[in-house]
């Protein structure tokens, strides 16, 4: 009686299914990093309130104050000096009216420098000025 004996082959990775899941994961890296926003370099600590809102609409241009000694003053990533503030504002405006300015301020900034950044803002037609804060956390053990 003889037997049917089968070869053995070699076993084999098929490599289509591993292009196309790598394909998969290189299109999702490569869109989650672009939904990464750039913040300055700077530590700020956010002043505490309790009586914020959460406002969803489109992204502002953040002005950010810099706290004491360095005061530093930017528009998105951009240093700019205090003098040239309005101008640059009042040329994003020309460039893109709808476009609107929030504030994010340390709370050990000088209180000065902020009252001259928002004085220099509505200068430059800017109504309104939101401010970035902190909730305020809640006591240990109360409501």
């Amino acid at each position: 009686m003889k037997f049917h004996v089968r070869s053995k082959r070699k076993p084999t990775i098929i490599i289509v299914s591993l292009v196309d899941i790598l394909t998969i994961l290189l299109i999702f890296f490569v869109v989650t990093t672009t939904f990464k926003k750039t913040q300055p370099i700077l530590k700020i600590e956010l002043p505490e309130a309790g009586s914020g809102e959460s406002v969803l609409a489109q992204e502002p241009l953040l002005i950010t104050v810099a706290p004491a000694p360095s005061e530093r003053i930017l528009i998105g990533n951009e240093e700019i000096a205090l003098n040239q503030l309005e101008a640059r504002l009042k040329k994003e405006r020309k460039s893109r009216p709808e476009i609107k300015i929030a504030l994010r301020s340390d709370k050990k900034a000088s209180f000065g420098l902020v009252v001259k950044v928002m004085d220099i803002a509505r200068k430059a037609g800017f109504e309104q000025l939101p401010a970035f804060i902190e909730q305020e956390k809640a006591p240990p053990g109360g409501p």
